[in-house]
């Protein structure tokens, strides 16, 4: 099937992926007084007395917008808020069908830092929660932190820690099968935007110590002030070892390769010049750092992509339904640490040691158990962590 021919087609049929149902009758003059006026006015006194009330008399607390600015939309790049809005509605269809959250696209025409924030500041009243989606960097960084700082709901940019948390769940089983440990591993990250600077901090919080990472240029130094502030940072806590040199000197020696950068920039020589028994995540999109069969014959003992095309596939949908459901579930506060690292064990979890083996190290994205251990997980994580909302 020539998906892209089709997708075009049926995008014309269904003029939109979601919609919004009523949930209460409106069809007699009892049902109308009490859904709307006069009835309505007594939840919207209590909500003036204590506004926590609208998480318990409102659809607010199972309402979460995805957010964009159109600015790094799939690999498209800059395409404008307008385009992006088809990817918006498809997560948003997504967080519906497998966490049951009422999700719906907020494109926002600006590329302004500041107008972003105000823009979401003055509309999170609204909401139980906000996704970020497609936001280039390093633009998102500053204004997830912003409104994690400055909000009293959930903020969570999907690009950097959905990525994360996925990568992480695949690397948790993949190590069964290699033999390895988080903390003994020599691992390489090619790709220090968004996606690759996140999941290398979410690793080091995992336990993986040994860290380079590599951008377009080569291997990333601490004092290389022609990188990005976040990349200077992020230069800080990886490469301890000082390596230098391009993206075949780091992989070298190398336990685990991560690709969120670009087609075809692994060869099969570098895949040989690894440790024994790598792991290999190459999720370049639509097209791989190097062809999984490739890094298969050269090696490779266990291969994921970002694509549906080959086995393994690493992909975010495995991740935020199911962590917003457990979010709202627990009226939290906020996305943390520990609700992170529990949704990274949870997905891992749903692949049974009978089950797991080198083409099988992630359930599948329709596996609705992993979806629901993943609620289950972050709901339990928020709870014990105590950022539940008090009522």
């Amino acid at each position: 099937m020539n998906y892209r021919e089709q997708s075009l087609k049926k995008h014309a049929e269904w003029k939109g992926k979601i919609e919004i149902v009523a949930r209460v009758p409106v069809d007699s003059r009892d049902n109308l007084s009490v859904a709307y006026t006069p009835g309505v006015a007594e939840p919207c006194l209590a909500i003036q007395k204590d506004v926590s009330q609208s998480f318990e008399l409102t659809r607010r607390w199972n309402t979460v917008p995805v957010i964009t600015d159109g600015t790094a939309v799939l690999g498209l790049g800059d395409i404008g808020p307008e385009a992006g809005m088809p990817v918006m509605e498809g997560k948003c269809a997504l967080f519906k069908a497998f966490g049951n959250v009422d999700a719906y696209p907020l494109c926002i025409r600006s590329k302004d830092t500041e107008e972003i924030i105000r823009t979401i500041k003055l509309l999170a009243g609204s909401w139980g929660g906000i996704n970020l989606e497609d936001i280039a960097a390093p633009r998102c960084f500053e204004i997830e932190s912003r409104l994690k700082a400055e909000l009293d709901i959930p903020v969570f940019h999907d690009d950097q820690h959905g990525t994360a948390i996925v990568t992480a769940a695949a690397l948790l089983n993949a190590l069964k099968i290699v033999g390895k440990e988080l903390a003994e591993l020599k691992t390489v990250i090619n790709g220090a935007g968004a996606a690759g600077i996140a999941i290398a901090k979410f690793l080091r919080k995992m336990g993986v110590r040994d860290i380079t990472m590599c951008a377009s240029r080569g291997i990333i130094c601490e004092g290389d002030t022609s990188i990005n502030p976040a990349q200077q940072e992020i230069a800080k806590v990886t490469n301890r070892r000082k390596l230098t040199g391009k993206l075949a000197d780091a992989m070298a020696g190398a336990d685990l390769f991560i690709g969120v950068s670009v087609a075809d920039c692994v060869t099969q020589d570098m895949v040989r010049s690894m440790a024994e028994r790598p792991i290999l995540f190459t999720c370049a999109n639509p097209v791989p750092e190097i062809h999984p069969q490739k890094a298969l014959a050269a090696g490779a003992a266990v291969v994921g992509t970002g694509s549906s095309e080959f086995a393994n596939q690493i992909n975010n949908v495995l991740v935020f339904p199911g962590l917003f459901r457990g979010a709202l579930d627990a009226c939290a506060t906020t996305i943390n640490d520990e609700m992170m690292i529990a949704a990274a064990h949870g997905i891992a979890s749903c692949v049974s040691d009978k089950e797991l083996q080198p083409d099988h190290i992630l359930p599948y994205a329709y596996d609705q158990r992993a979806h629901d251990a993943v609620a289950k997980a972050v709901a339990e994580a928020a709870r014990r962590t105590g950022v539940q909302r008090r009522r």
